[in-house]
């Protein structure tokens, strides 16, 4: 298992143009991109080329302007088939440019919408998506996101995205699990993980006090960790937080997990 430094994160005090080098420089193989929609797909491809450094995650866009629907993505909002369709298509295009094989599809902000009819249009944008993935190769991701920071998103909890990962059956469609949100929702690490760990396509970690570098020897995270790989999972570790001095410095929380051989 490797580090992967989410950009978006962890190098917000550089310039976007830099923060591929930056990544490099401080030893990162590959990088995440929340939202890789702000210039055309050419344009990362040739700071992932120039830079060495492999894109392993991008979400699909939102609509930052919107303080409600769209806030979050549209995957799970009744009637914004049509913005669905080209956030995907968007995040489609920048995964064939760069090669990246992960999306994570954003399922929305949805308020108190019908829960039916949101997850009955999760269902069909996900059928959509997921046909393109097959022509593509590639993987979409579902994540739960916490109740305390994201209230209105559509599932908060791993076992919701669960349900909708069963209800389609393919390795198309997997889980991205993050360590912070389990912990933002007081689960129990190690029993959330194994009811998910089949069906995990992508994990991310930040600390429980506000997205900062993770305190691995507090809530169990550094078992919870460094079990992954006896359990199968042989992908990527997101690093999806910012850093509480530098990026360069921000990596050192992870020594435990090497001792114990967990990181290559």
């Amino acid at each position: 298992m490797q580090l992967a430094a989410n950009l978006s994160w962890m190098y917000r005090s550089f310039e976007w143009a830099q923060r591929f080098e930056a990544a490099a420089h401080d030893g990162f193989a590959a990088g995440e991109s929340l939202l890789p929609d702000d210039h055309e797909p050419a344009w990362y491809a040739e700071r992932l080329r120039s830079s060495g450094l492999q894109l392993v995650l991008i979400n699909t866009p939102i609509d930052t302007r919107d303080a409600g629907v769209g806030r979050l993505g549209w995957a799970a909002v009744p009637g914004a088939e049509t913005e669905f369709r080209h956030a995907f298509d968007r995040a489609r295009a920048v995964a064939q440019a760069t090669g990246c094989r992960h999306i994570h599809v954003m399922a929305g902000h949805v308020g108190s919408l019908s829960p039916q009819a949101c997850a009955d249009t999760l269902q069909h944008n996900l059928a959509h998506a997921l046909a393109l993935a097959e022509q593509d190769d590639l993987v979409l991701t579902l994540e739960a996101l916490n109740r305390a920071d994201m209230p209105d998103y559509f599932y908060h909890l791993p076992e919701q995205v669960l349900t909708v990962l069963r209800s389609f059956n393919t390795p198309r469609l997997r889980m991205q699990f993050d360590f912070y949100h389990c912990l933002k929702e007081s689960l129990d690490l190690s029993t959330t993980l194994l009811a998910c760990v089949p069906w995990i396509g992508h994990v991310q970690i930040a600390g429980a006090d506000g997205l900062q570098g993770p305190r691995v020897h507090r809530d169990g995270l550094l078992e919870a960790v460094a079990v992954l790989p006896g359990l199968g999972y042989d992908g990527w570790l997101g690093c999806e937080y910012a850093p509480r001095t530098s990026a360069a410095n921000g990596p050192a929380w992870c020594a435990p997990l090497r001792m114990r051989g967990v990181l290559a």
